[in-house]
């Protein structure tokens, strides 16, 4: 999650080059090509099933091409400061997947820890600057103006987000984390392959620079191998609702890179927001104090 919010805050030169689906289909295709040999299945693993088979997909459609589309087009419509508040959900929708498909034990500890990354990403997205200005004058659709329109793409991410949470914990019992991670990135090429074609076809490829064709690369990799990879790994020995108190770590590495490489500062608020967040990711890894057995 940390490396998330790294490429996160790192890409953002690459969408003022790059059209969306254009650079969301070059990333798919660069981290194919990384991780053919991890397609070859393994001699000790089983087949796959048809209900795994089902689970790729939907971890590739909810995780990768639908999550991007709710998120990008989403914080067009809204503000900074109402998607940050949305987005500090993620943990609780993720302990809430978890304990309805997983039948996860939400124990006291997680609980809080959940509590703790909500209000921590909570205030400090509430001390966001906007992006844009005021929306008092937004046009209707279907009754509801623009912004709101906007939250609810947000949320969309949200369940799509925690959706890809709770169904990696379900694929990392049966199949191993490299093979996750590049059978999901080949559904994601397939997916956004129509769309990356026509963006392609009117981008001229030679105005871009050297410097940007090095980012795409460090992007490519970073969001479909390593960070898919690395996740896939921790989810096989953590549980899902405990995993998810970790998504607080993109919004603080996203705001540490602008602190430390773009210039931007932190308020005495966000401070306080990014050391309550900190403190539920203690409550979520410490580990838990065994009963004392009973003395015969």
């Amino acid at each position: 999650m940390s490396l998330v919010g790294s490429y996160v805050a790192l890409s953002k030169p690459l969408v003022l080059v790059f059209p969306v689906f254009l650079l969301a289909w070059l990333r798919f295709g660069i981290g194919g090509l990384a991780m053919l040999r991890w397609l070859r299945k393994p001699s000790d693993e089983p087949p796959i099933s048809p209900r795994t088979r089902r689970l790729l997909f939907l971890e590739s459609f909810l995780g990768n091409f639908l999550f991007s589309i709710c998120m990008l087009f989403g914080v067009s419509m809204t503000t900074a400061v109402a998607a940050g508040v949305v987005m500090s959900s993620i943990p609780a929708v993720v302990a809430i997947l978890s304990w309805v498909f997983l039948k996860e034990r939400i124990g006291g500890r997680t609980a809080a820890a959940i509590a703790c990354a909500a209000i921590g990403i909570g205030l400090f997205s509430l001390q966001k600057p906007e992006l844009g200005s005021a929306l008092a004058h937004e046009a209707l659709f279907l009754g509801l103006s623009e912004s709101v329109w906007g939250n609810l793409l947000v949320f969309a991410a949200v369940v799509c987000e925690a959706s890809y949470v709770v169904i990696g914990k379900s694929l990392t019992e049966g199949l191993g984390p490299k093979r996750i991670s590049a059978i999901i990135n080949l559904w994601g090429f397939a997916l956004v392959t129509p769309f990356g074609l026509w963006a392609a076809w009117r981008f001229d490829f030679t105005s871009v620079s050297a410097g940007i064709w090095g980012l795409l690369f460090f992007y490519a990799l970073a969001a479909s191998v390593w960070t898919v990879w690395l996740w896939m790994t921790g989810l096989k020995s953590v549980p899902a609702s405990r995993a998810g108190v970790f998504t607080v770590m993109l919004p603080v590495s996203a705001a540490a890179i602008g602190v430390l490489f773009m210039g931007e500062h932190l308020t005495s608020m966000q401070l306080l927001a990014f050391a309550i967040a900190l403190v539920g990711l203690l409550l979520a890894t410490l580990p838990t104090r065994q009963p004392a057995p009973a003395q015969g």
